[in-house]
């Protein structure tokens, strides 16, 4: 995305601003550009089959806090 000659990348950070545990979902949720609580509601989904837990402290090692 080109805004007045210079080139804007998204990068994925864990927000340190609106969290509840380690920042993962609203990272997510600023990123995608959406409300952090669907993101949420798709990790309890997940973590019924033990997968979000799984994903979520996956994502908790490898997404880097917000600078």
């Amino acid at each position: 995305m080109e805004v007045e000659g210079k080139v804007s990348s998204k990068r994925l950070y864990r927000s340190m601003d609106n969290r509840l545990l380690a920042g993962v979902c609203s990272g997510l949720g600023e990123y995608f550009e959406i409300d952090p609580v669907i993101i949420r509601i798709i990790w309890i989904i997940l973590g019924i089959g033990g997968y979000g837990i799984l994903l979520y402290m996956l994502f908790w090692l490898i997404i880097p806090r917000k600078p």
